[in-house]
């Protein structure tokens, strides 16, 4: 409970949890350390198409009507806005057609058109069949005018002319798709054309049952023409006949597909639909000013508009399939089914129904047209005023005010609601520079709602134009720019090849490399940087020559953590696999700069770091004496490190990052591993006689190596560790890995803290396997590590190695096996030049020991049944050559979980801030209890001398032995520990609400439990005598669910007799406060540990030859630490200081073992020993100002925190 004084005022006391940190909350704590799960990418088009040829078959017959039509009159005569009554027929007939292709040609410029004006049946083939000839597998489109030849027939034929047009002649739709083929596109202007496209599907099931039959006759497999995927667009159903309107052109269909700005003009006008101007003439129509491809006009913007609002329209009404076929794939068939809608709109008003295959929703009524309507208004009505008096023409607000509704969206909508209609309407604006970079800021907010969001933008279209921007120079978009690309890259990595392709990638180099952008734009740099040259070679070199390197490395320091981590990353991904961009490193100095790094604050970015390094080591295809001296550095720096690191994050990396350099030097660690066994005379292979290996009594002086063109492997497959130790099956190239059954843990004690120490340190040389027993020895180690994600990966590691030796020990042969001279030795360094010219090593008796079981287990797998190879022999013996085919033991995914940082909302979820939350709320309602059990705790305080204290209010039997007792600040719980096990029973209901194990060596026995985050939602501290700490989450089984590990790490490495239950084990006291804990006990120091950082703070030595029995440390007072020893002392530490100089005060005053000792407020310190003396302390005094005699023998005491009671 925190400490309260008398004078605090109730405002002042409901502050303070609200004040407290927490502790243990970060990402990395409640998550699973995996990447987001794959989104199947539908955005991006299997397969573009074209419209390369297009059939224009005008069937007009100048000057003679259709005999199956009556006319009315005045009747619709414009074709292709020409009366073709008003020249001769022929000139007529040329001069429509003519127009025909000029209107279609403003959408497709590239397009071969052919001409067939009153055709004949062979003329129609031979056109058909020359197109599709030469389109291949492209689109063709057939446009049919049949204003002068009779209606469809209903056995699905259209008319055409005899040469000497006295006849009309039928043209059966099925040889018309015979001639085609297919991907074809059909139009037909003509009335009842709904049949048409009727009698085309029955004829294309037709074709289908044909070609079959054929196929199986002819036996050929070959892939039958797909009829029914041809589109059609027709002016009207089976049963209706086009609008004679005269007001209106005959063909207005095809106006509406090929001219729809003029037709919706002159309808508008038509339909009196003006609200701004009263009078409106068909005549002003053609007067409006500009070019429709210049959008800086009025007849531009509004084409624009159109397009904008028909887009808008389709999307938010098709299927997402259907509108990427349609609207995305071909720029022509986008256009045409554009105009189409129009045409629905326009033709509706006059009864007619266009049809269309595949079939659309009806459009007409759409709420968008109404904007539609509007533009036209607002542009009409500035004609008169620009015509009278050349007033310049105001732009349409059209767009900002579709731009403002989609912000309210993104203000008020939420990934539950429909999608906004207006995200087309935003590519569109992307096109204006005007509204830009309003455009570009929306549509980050709208990609910043999840990938849901990313999918939806980049299925509308949007890659192309942001793609298209980046080749763009204005500084204001640089921010908004890269935010949008690390969100796009975040869901669709696949993006990366594009980025190369445009040279895109300069564009993000140029950000990061600016200091001075913000940290956080050069952060989203870093990550598209990253995402670009993942596993991709291209990209790889095209950042390479781009400077990353040295553009990174040069950043390292900066004060964004987010960023460093990043950088790290990048360059991580950047020299994966591609040893140029390695040596590049090397020239900058990488590793060393990367190394200070390991102890940044942060631990993602010392996880970055190792991820780094574990590449850099794993990046080179031909090894050398030099690439060997740096991987050997690296490695020894990267164990000596973080192996003890407090974040279970970075010591993962780690075993990842050292598993390539037991990969690539396997002989050497096979003879480590086989020495050790030789040189204990038991084999460490088998669990049940697992011996503790002691690194100051390693074999380091005998250790040898086998040469890598003697080393045999076997061909299986081979485990991959996924990041918390799940198993996954991985195929592998069949001369890398040999996988045996599982084994179990070898036991190791070893302290990486001991490197250097102790008798290895007293040797005068080291021979040069020294470096890989160290490397060993530290794997061994993190077997044994307290998060089992760690142990698990770094066992996988070491089993990969025990394993070869345990299948060729339990394959050799009995029978006497000779020395072969593959097997030679190399010495010490000293004389390693001359036993490489062949010099014979020296041999000692643990060396021809080790050399014997090197031998045999050489020839032991040369008799195996397994198909087996020689390596090649390389510059370093050591070194597997087969460096591309490596494939990882182990791996994790912490890269993939940062990943998904991007991809989620960077302003949505933060629950922590959101006071309308369902987490505010409930802390809201918990730090009010607290606050009112505060209060009831000082009115207790102040009847304490009046009031009986013996009452017994809670009596429960534990499974083991109680050890450890620990009361939950606020809530009624209490912890119970026993051995290795601990419990929480509800102190007021007598109900015990879970019992479970800690997990630690079965050995073990926990030593000591603190709450964590006591104010809050509680975490539970577990410090065992092996001196390590776990942190339980859920420890009352909410919701029956099991306990969840939160952390756990070696806080005491250096614990002395672990195995003695005598000793104190290990004593732990947190701050919440400082956010720091404090361990001691069975050691020679007090460590501090930092929780927001996840690093040790401080070593302060005790000056004690005994433990430390407890410890304590005052909030009011966060720099003193008071701490009782074994042999009665009483010492009190000032962090502060050095820590050489940080033991300010030391009491011998009490005579036996020190059970209990509390910093108090206002200096005071309370302490009792074992046999019954509790002493009080003033810091300020060299003795005691009180000592009060209790029982003798005690083994328990509790001093309140708050009230002067103790018990």
């Amino acid at each position: 409970m925190i400490a309260i004084h008398n004078h605090t005022t109730e405002e002042e006391d409901y502050a303070i949890d609200w004040a407290l940190p927490l502790a243990f909350v970060k990402k990395r704590h409640i998550e699973s350390i995996e990447g987001g799960s794959e989104i199947t990418q539908t955005w991006r088009m299997k397969e573009r198409m074209k419209t390369v040829s297009v059939a224009l078959v005008l069937c007009l017959n100048v000057g003679v009507d259709p005999p199956d039509v009556v006319k009315t009159q005045p009747c619709a005569r414009l074709e292709c806005w020409i009366d073709p009554l008003s020249m001769s027929p022929q000139k007529a007939l040329e001069t429509i057609g003519s127009n025909l292709q000029k209107q279609y040609e403003r959408w497709q410029p590239r397009a071969r058109y052919k001409q067939s004006l009153d055709p004949t049946a062979e003329e129609v083939k031979k056109l058909c069949t020359s197109l599709r000839r030469n389109a291949k597998e492209e689109r063709v489109l057939f446009h049919y005018n049949g204003h002068g030849v009779p209606k469809p027939t209903s056995n699905g034929e259209i008319w055409v002319f005899n040469r000497t047009y006295t006849q009309y002649i039928p043209l059966s739709v099925y040889d018309l798709q015979t001639w085609m083929g297919a991907p074809s596109i059909y139009i037909y202007d003509c009335s009842n054309a709904g049949i048409i496209v009727d009698s085309f599907k029955q004829f294309a099931d037709q074709h289908e049952k044909e070609y079959k039959v054929a196929a199986q006759s002819h036996g050929t497999v070959n892939t039958p023409p797909s009829f029914k995927n041809c589109i059609q667009l027709a002016a009207c159903s089976a049963n209706q006949i086009l609008p004679m309107n005269p007001d209106l052109p005959a063909d207005v269909f095809t106006s509406c597909l090929t001219t729809p700005i003029k037709i919706a003009l002159r309808w508008f006008v038509i339909q009196n639909s003006s609200k701004l101007v009263s009078k409106l003439s068909l005549d002003i129509i053609d007067k409006i000013p500009g070019q429709l491809n210049d959008r800086r006009t009025m007849l531009g913007e509004l084409n624009w508009i159109f397009t904008a609002i028909t887009d808008t329209i389709a999307w938010n009404t098709l299927p997402r399939d259907v509108f990427q076929k349609l609207f995305r794939q071909d720029l022509l068939v986008a256009s045409l089914f554009r105009n189409f809608l129009l045409a629905e709109r326009i033709m509706r008003s006059y009864d007619c129904t266009p049809v269309s295959s595949p079939k659309l929703p009806p459009t007409y009524q759409h709420p968008m047209w109404q904007a539609w309507d509007m533009a036209l208004d607002l542009c009409l009505s500035q004609l008169p005023a620009i015509m009278e008096n050349e007033e310049q023409f105001v732009h349409s607000p059209f767009f900002e005010e579709q731009l403002t509704a989609f912000e309210v969206w993104l203000g008020l909508g939420s990934d539950r609601r429909s999608p906004p209609e207006q995200l087309p309407i935003v590519l569109q604006v992307l096109l204006s520079q005007v509204h830009r970079l309003r455009a570009l800021e929306l549509l980050g907010r709208f990609l910043d709602l999840g990938p849901w969001a990313v999918n939806l933008a980049l299925s509308v279209g949007i890659f192309p134009y942001v793609l298209k921007l980046l080749q763009s120079s204005a500084r204001e978009l640089r921010p908004l720019l890269v935010f949008i690309w690390a969100k796009i890259l975040a869901v669709d990595g696949s993006c990366q090849a594009d980025l190369v392709r445009d040279n895109g990638h300069k564009y993000f180099l140029s950000v990061l490399q600016d200091t001075s952008i913000p940290g956080e734009d050069r952060t989203l740099a870093a990550f598209v940087l990253a995402s670009m040259v993942k596993d991709y070679p291209p990209g790889q070199e095209a950042a390479l020559q781009g400077s990353l390197v040295s553009i990174c490395l040069e950043q390292l320091g900066d004060a964004s953590a987010l960023l460093r981590q990043w950088l790290a990353i990048c360059l991580g991904r950047l020299w994966h696999k591609y040893e140029k961009a390695r040596w590049c490193g090397v020239r900058d100095i990488a590793p060393e700069k990367l190394n200070t790094l390991l102890q940044d604050p942060v631990p993602e970015v010392r996880a970055a770091a190792v991820y780094a390094l574990g590449t850099f080591i794993n990046s080179v295809t031909e090894r050398s004496e030099h690439a060997n001296n740096i991987d050997h550095t690296i490695a020894m720096t990267l164990l000596n490190t973080v192996s003890y690191d407090m974040s279970p994050l970075v010591r993962k990396e780690l075993v990842v990052a050292l598993q390539w350099i037991v990969l690539i030097f396997e002989n050497s660690f096979l003879s480590v591993c086989l020495q050790e066994e030789s040189r204990r005379g038991e084999s460490t292979l088998s669990p049940q006689t697992a011996n503790v290996p002691d690194l100051s009594m390693s074999p380091i002086m005998g250790m040898r190596r086998i040469a890598s063109r003697d080393r045999l492997k076997t061909v299986t497959p081979v485990t991959v560790l996924s990041t918390d130790g799940a198993v996954s099956p991985a195929a592998v190239a069949s001369s890398d890995f040999i996988h045996t059954e599982r084994i179990k843990r070898v036991s190791s004690s070893s302290s990486i803290c001991s490197l250097g120490h102790g008798n290895l340190s007293n040797l005068p040389t080291l021979s040069f396997g020294s470096i890989y027993m160290k490397l060993w020895h530290g794997l061994t180690a993190l077997d044994h590590d307290p998060h089992p994600g760690v142990s698990h990966l770094s066992h996988m590691v070491t089993s990969h190695i025990r394993d070869q030796i345990k299948d060729s020990t339990a394959t050799k042969d009995v029978g006497e096996m000779r020395m072969t001279p593959s097997l030679s030795l190399p010495p010490s360094p000293s004389s390693r030049s001359s036993f490489l010219a062949g010099e014979s090593p020296p041999t000692s008796t643990a060396s021809t020991t080790s050399t014997i079981e090197l031998h045999k287990f050489s020839s032991s797998r040369t008799h195996t049944p397994r198909p087996r190879r020689v390596l090649h022999n390389t510059i370093s013996e050591e070194a597997d050559d087969n460096a591309r085919g490596r494939r990882p033991l182990v791996k994790t995914q912490f890269v993939e979980w940062s990943s998904k940082y991007f991809a989620q909302s960077a302003t949505h979820g933060q629950d922590d801030n959101d006071v309308e939350s369902d987490l505010h709320y409930e802390r809201e309602w918990r730090y009010q209890r607290n606050h009112l059990l505060r209060i009831e705790a000082r009115d207790e305080q102040r009847r304490i001398l009046s009031s009986k204290l013996e009452s017994q209010v809670f009596n429960a039997r534990n499974p083991n032995a109680p050890s450890v007792i620990a009361f939950h600040p606020y809530d009624t719980h209490i912890a119970v520990a026993g051995k290795d096990s601990f419990g929480i029973w509800d102190w007021v209901t007598g109900v015990k609400q879970s019992y479970c194990y800690n997990r630690a060596s079965k050995q073990s026995r926990i030593t000591s439990l603190d709450f964590v985050n006591g104010h809050d939602v509680s975490l539970l501290l577990v410090g065992s005598d092996d001196g390590t700490v776990r942190l339980w989450g859920n420890y009352t089984l909410t919701k029956g669910k099991e306990p969840v590990l939160v952390t756990a790490w070696h806080a005491l490495s250096d614990i002395q007799n672990p195995r003695q239950n005598s000793g104190a084990g290990l004593v732990t006291h947190w701050e919440q406060k400082s956010q720091q804990l404090v361990v001691t006990g069975d050691a020679r120091v007090i460590r501090l540990w930092d929780a927001e950082s996840e690093l040790k703070v401080q070593d302060i030595p005790t000056g004690a030859d005994c433990c430390i029995t407890s410890i304590s440390s005052d909030d009011m007072e966060p720099a003193l630490i008071a701490a009782g020893c074994g042999d009665g002392s009483v010492r009190l530490f000032d962090r502060r200081k050095s820590s050489q100089e940080a033991r300010i005060m030391t009491w011998r005053e009490h005579a036996t073992w020190v059970v209990n000792v509390q910093l108090r407020n206002h200096n005071k310190i309370v302490s009792g020993c074992v046999s019954g003396d509790v002493r009080f302390f003033d810091i300020r005094k060299n003795s005691a100002v009180a000592v009060r005699q209790t029982t003798h023998g005690v083994t328990a005491m509790a001093i309140h925190r708050v009230a002067d009671t103790f018990a």
